[in-house]
C-alpha cells in the first residue's frame, strides 16, 4: 500500500529507506531517505482531523500567498503528486501527504535555554506577522472550537455531573481549583464577546518541537501546520508559556519541580515581540501575560475533564495519569499567577527595548 503512495508522488519505493520519524502523537510520520534526497511522508489522523482536505486547502492558500509576497520565507508546504494532487487517498480514511525534508535541520523536545525560547518565539511571531494581511476568511477551521475556553468549561461541568463518584472524590481538589480560577473564564468571555481582539492567522500548537533549527541553533521555520486557522494571538503565546516556562513538562508528578523560569519568559517576549510588536494592538499587548493563564488553565481543565470522563481522549499510561496531568497544570498555573506582576514588567521592558531599537 505504501509503495503505491510513493509511486503516485513520483518516487521509486526501492530507492528509499523508510523509518518512523519524530515524537508526534497525532499523525503517523515517516522519513524517506534516498541517495540524493529525503522526504517526510505523513498519514493524517482522521480520527482527530475529520476533514483532511480542509488542512490541504489551508496550506495551499498560505503557500501561494507567501510565495508571492515573501518568496524568501521557508514555508513547510506539501509537495504535489504526479497528477497535481496534494493528498493521496489510500483506502478508507487513509490520506497521505509529502514534504521535503529540510537538510541540516533539527527539532527539539525541550527548551533548555533562552536562545531556544527566543528563536522559537521569533519564528511563531514571524509566521503570524508575515500573514497579517492574508484574508483569514479563506482559511477553514480544521479543529472547531479548539481553544474555546467557554466550551471546555461546559464540557467540564458535564463531566462532573456524569462522572463516577470515586473519580469525583479523587479529583475534589482539582475541581475546586477550576472554580478558584474562574476569573480567567470571565476575562476570556469578556474579550471574546466584545470583539476587542482581532482574529489572525495562528498556528495553535507552539510547542518547541514544531520549530526547525539549523546547526547554529537559529530558527528556520515552523512546522506541523495542521492546526493553522483563524484565532487569537493568545493561543500561540499562551501555549509557549505553558510548554516552555517550567523546567519539567506536563508528565512530571513531583510538583516541587514545577516553577516559572523568568529568563525563559523574557526570551519568549523578546522573540515574539521582535516580529509582532508593531503589529499587535495595544489591547492585545494588554492581554500578553493573560495568554499564559488562559492556556494553562484550559489545558488543566481538559486533562481533568478527560479523567472524569474515564480517559477517553488522552490515552493514560497508568491509573490517574490524567488526574496527575491536571495537578501538574494547576501547580504551573498557581506559580504563574504568583509571578504575574513581575511578568507584566518583563513584557513591558521587552517591548520598550524593541521600540527603542526600531526608532
Amino acid at each position: 500500500m505504501l509503495s503505491n503512495v510513493l509511486l503516485k508522488f513520483g518516487l521509486n519505493p526501492s530507492d528509499y529507506q523508510v523509518q518512523s520519524f519524530g515524537s508526534g502523537l497525532i499523525n503517523q510520520t515517516l522519513k524517506l531517505s534516498g541517495k540524493n534526497d529525503e522526504y517526510i511522508l505523513q498519514q493524517i489522523n482522521v480520527g482527530v482531523f475529520k476533514s483532511p482536505y480542509s488542512i490541504a486547502n489551508n496550506l495551499i492558500a498560505l503557500q501561494a500567498y507567501l510565495k508571492k509576497t515573501y518568496p524568501g520565507y521557508l514555508f513547510a508546504g506539501m509537495l504535489p503528486s504526479t497528477s497535481g494532487e496534494f493528498l493521496i487517498a489510500s483506502g478508507p480514511g487513509k490520506y497521505y501527504r509529502l514534504f521535503s525534508f529540510v537538510k541540516g535541520s533539527k527539532s527539539l523536545e525541550f527548551v533548555n535555554d533562552e536562545n531556544e525560547a527566543f528563536e522559537a518565539a521569533k519564528q511563531f511571531g514571524k509566521f503570524t506577522g508575515l500573514l497579517k494581511d492574508f484574508d483569514i476568511s479563506r482559511l477553514e477551521y480544521t479543529l472547531i472550537d479548539f481553544h474555546n475556553l467557554k466550551l471546555r468549561f461546559e464540557q467540564f461541568k458535564a463531566a462532573c455531573k456524569n462522572a463516577l463518584t470515586e473519580r469525583v472524590d479523587r479529583a475534589d481538589t482539582e475541581i475546586k481549583s477550576v472554580y478558584k480560577h474562574l476569573d480567567i473564564l470571565q476575562t476570556y468571555n469578556e474579550f471574546t464577546a466584545s470583539n476587542s481582539i482581532p482574529l489572525r492567522v495562528i498556528h495553535h500548537d507552539t510547542k518547541i518541537s514544531n520549530v526547525l533549527f539549523d546547526e547554529q541553533q537559529k530558527g528556520l521555520c515552523v512546522i506541523d501546520l495542521d492546526t493553522v486557522m483563524p484565532g487569537y494571538f493568545l493561543s500561540d503565546v499562551g501555549d509557549m508559556m505553558r510548554t516552555y516556562l517550567s523546567p519539567t513538562n506536563e508528565e512530571e508528578t513531583d510538583l516541587s519541580k514545577i516553577y516559572i523560569r523568568e529568563n525563559i519568559f523574557s526570551a519568549i517576549c523578546g522573540g515574539y515581540l521582535s516580529e509582532m510588536s508593531n503589529i499587535l494592538t495595544e489591547e492585545e499587548k494588554h492581554y500578553f501575560v493573560f495568554s499564559g493563564e488562559l492556556m494553562i488553565y484550559m489545558q488543566a481543565i481538559r486533562f481533568l475533564t478527560d479523567y472524569l470522563n474515564n480517559d477517553v481522549y488522552y490515552a493514560p499510561k497508568y491509573p490517574e495519569h490524567n488526574l496527575n496531568r491536571a495537578k501538574n497544570q494547576f501547580k504551573l498555573l498557581n506559580e504563574y499567577v504568583l509571578a504575574k506582576e513581575k511578568l507584566k514588567r518583563l513584557v513591558k521592558e521587552a517591548d520598550e527595548l524593541i521600540v527603542a531599537s526600531d526608532s
